[in-house]
């Protein structure tokens, strides 16, 4: 099962990056149903480690706190491949992600040592697709994008599910911050 642990974006912030996605003329749109931060990716794991992270992460003790949108930005270098609304620097978040990690690790998944880069995918672009030069553009449009802060209430363990059209994500468990 392919797995992760990610913050839901709000309605209000779901309606905002639709409205630069709006204007956005190239690349292959993320569904804003399932626009999230990443705290881990999991990958593919057998149901039963993804039960142990679910057992894992009914443990984690964070309190709420607030987050918002900061930008634009590509991952992929001279040839971006993702679109993304990067996320203002958060102590918060930074601890959350690593409590996250840290109760991932204590039930045998081991998530990939990637530099945390908290974001949310807008878009992707096929290689060689030629978009650099429009997507410049756009980016230089939207220079100033941001959002008003928003609460972080809750951690989800989400299943993805890989289609021709992208990923669907299904809510596995849900787990409040107190």
């Amino acid at each position: 099962m392919r797995a992760f642990v990610a913050i839901p974006v709000p309605e209000d912030i779901r309606e905002r990056l639709e409205d630069i996605q709006a204007d956005l003329p190239v690349g292959r749109l993320a569904d804003p149903e399932t626009f999230h931060v990443t705290l881990s990716f999991l990958g593919e794991e057998p149901v039963e480690r993804i039960e142990a992270a679910h057992e894992a992460l009914e443990g984690l003790a964070s309190a709420p706190f607030s987050l918002r949108l900061d930008g634009l930005g590509t991952f992929g270098g001279a040839t971006p491949k993702t679109l993304f609304a990067a996320v203002a620097p958060s102590g918060p978040l930074d601890t959350l992600q690593r409590k996250v990690r840290s109760l991932l690790h204590g039930a045998g998944i081991m998530p990939d040592r990637a530099r945390f880069r908290p974001h949310v995918t807008l878009a992707r672009f096929r290689p060689g697709s030629g978009t650099e030069a429009t997507l410049a553009r756009f980016l230089t449009r939207h220079a100033a994008f941001g959002t008003a802060p928003f609460s972080v209430t809750e951690v989800v363990l989400y299943r993805s599910h890989l289609t021709g059209d992208g990923a669907i994500h299904d809510i596995l468990a849900e787990y409040p911050l107190v």
